[in-house]
């Protein structure tokens, strides 16, 4: 059995993706994948998180599913990851035990802090840019990432448009790890993209631990 929690303080890269396809790239560096499917029925949904967690069941990468706390239950997920309009952390924390994840999405110091009160097990903090993910939130900018540092103890991963490009400027403000979509899945080589990213990320983590 996985022991989650520990594999969670060593995931540095994030990926979140639509397609059971895309587990392959576990073996980049990907030390957690989210489905997060907003456009397919339910059941479908639950078929896609049935095979992702039977494709991740060997490997270091945990598996969280997106909203659904009862398909991420049914599928034998590690955990789920929930926004801010979702079923709070405390009543989730009763339904999926002590033992699985919960992540809580959040756009501000504040909703971390509260977050990280409530016992959530990781954060992601976004957008950090202006991202077709998510088109309506206002992205954070680099300023929220600043004010986490030091304050915020739980494992946080920067998410909003992150790609290659502007990684040096998110890890310049104490982000230890990222999460992603389009600039791994959207790539012309998803597995070179996700491998480099990694690097990167984990040569900064390695020089500020």
């Amino acid at each position: 059995m996985k022991s989650r929690k520990i594999l969670l303080k060593k995931s540095l890269l994030y990926l979140i993706i639509d397609k059971p396809g895309y587990a392959k790239l576990s073996s980049c560096g990907v030390g957690i994948i989210q489905l997060r499917d907003k456009f397919s029925a339910k059941s479908q949904v639950l078929k896609s998180a049935v095979k992702l967690s039977k494709l991740l069941n060997g490997t270091k990468t945990l598996f969280i599913v997106n909203d659904y706390i009862d398909l991420a239950l049914l599928s034998g997920a590690d955990g789920v990851h929930l926004g801010q309009g979702d079923l709070p952390l405390k009543q989730a924390r009763i339904l999926l035990g002590k033992d699985k994840i919960i992540g809580i999405s959040c756009h501000s110091l504040k909703q971390a802090l509260k977050a990280q009160k409530d016992g959530a097990d990781y954060i992601g903090i976004g957008p950090v840019y202006s991202t077709a993910t998510k088109p309506e939130y206002r992205p954070i900018g680099l300023r929220v990432l600043r004010q986490l540092k030091g304050r915020i103890r739980i494992p946080y991963f920067a998410i909003g448009d992150v790609n290659e490009a502007n990684l040096g400027q998110i890890i310049a403000c104490g982000a230890k790890r990222i999460a992603v979509a389009r600039a791994i899945l959207k790539a012309d080589n998803p597995a070179c993209v996700a491998s480099r990213l990694f690097k990167k990320v984990k040569e900064s983590y390695l020089k500020i631990k």
